[in-house]
């Protein structure tokens, strides 16, 4: 591969006239830009330039090569122009994969940072559940992952990865309005033993049926669905309650139920990663950073 110094020197070379021009215009010494034609005339394996008298006249080799130099240098200073640009958080493109009430509040919070400081990044966003959308991070199908885990079943982080902590999340029990505990401002799980449920996503579910086991009864689960909106219509129309996370009810919440606190519940835990080698990325950093101040302020 012929060094791009080397073909900037050349053009300067063709475009002088001699040596001691382009080492004028460059900065160099003339030795310094005769060594420099010389190796590059070694690399491509033919002379690029013959001498009559004192005159510097191009071989064929060096006819083409100077064709080429021109273009090759304009896309050479595009493409650094373009890299320091998403360096410089002045364009580039950012993928991030969230979980649905994750996208509803989280991910709009942090855009508007983004969009008002750094207008010109694009951002796609992408949904799906833990653990699915850290596998998704994993195969490098997006930039940022925003999970959520419980206590006792903390996400696990290999060497590839680096995480933010962004906020806690109460989970809180959803009943329909005419419900026997509706006037209390809190209640205990054990207090809902006897209920039949409404059950969320894998990983909710499992810790749902964890945390009721720790108090004493197994939950009849009467109906399944990763619906938020469908969770909250069930329990209205008297299928079962449910807990539910508060980012969730933040934003959508069926006007026929109530929530309540549920006491000594652990609070669900959400928090942003990347890969590793990703973090060094500046949009990527820029992405973990405004999360991370999103969720503070959330709090």
């Amino acid at each position: 591969m012929v060094d791009p110094r080397y073909i900037r020197m050349f053009h300067e070379v063709v475009q002088t006239g001699s040596y001691s021009g382009a080492a004028r215009r460059l900065g160099y010494s003339q030795p310094a830009v005769s060594q420099q034609m010389r190796a590059l005339e070694h690399t491509v394996g033919t002379p690029l330039f013959t001498r009559a008298g004192r005159t510097m006249r191009l071989t064929e080799a060096g006819e083409v090569l100077a064709r080429h130099a021109a273009s090759v240098l304009h896309d050479l200073d595009a493409a650094q122009n373009q890299i320091a640009a998403i360096r410089q958080l002045r364009a580039g493109n950012l993928r991030i994969c969230s979980f649905p009430s994750a996208s509803a509040t989280i991910v709009p919070a942090a855009t508007v940072h983004i969009a008002r400081d750094h207008p010109d990044l694009r951002i796609r966003l992408i949904e799906a559940e833990p653990p699915d959308s850290m596998e998704t991070l994993r195969r490098g199908e997006c930039d940022v992952a925003l999970a959520f885990t419980y206590p006792g079943v903390a996400e696990q982080l290999d060497g590839d990865l680096v995480g933010v902590a962004v906020l806690d999340d109460p989970v809180v029990a959803v009943l329909p309005k005419g419900h026997r505990l509706a006037k209390r401002r809190s209640v205990e799980l054990a207090d809902l033993a006897d209920e039949r449920w409404i059950a969320g996503c894998t990983r909710c579910r499992d810790h749902f049926v964890q945390e009721c086991g720790a108090v004493g009864f197994e939950p009849d689960i009467a109906f399944t669905t990763d619906d938020n909106l469908a969770v909250q219509s069930l329990v209205a129309a008297g299928t079962g309650i449910a807990l539910m996370p508060s980012l969730v009810l933040s934003f959508l919440r069926h006007p026929k139920v109530i929530s309540r606190r549920v006491r000594r519940l652990a609070n669900r835990q959400v928090s942003a990663y990347a890969l590793r080698d990703h973090h060094r990325i500046p949009a990527t950093a820029l992405m973990l950073e405004t999360f991370e101040r999103v969720g503070t302020a959330m709090r």
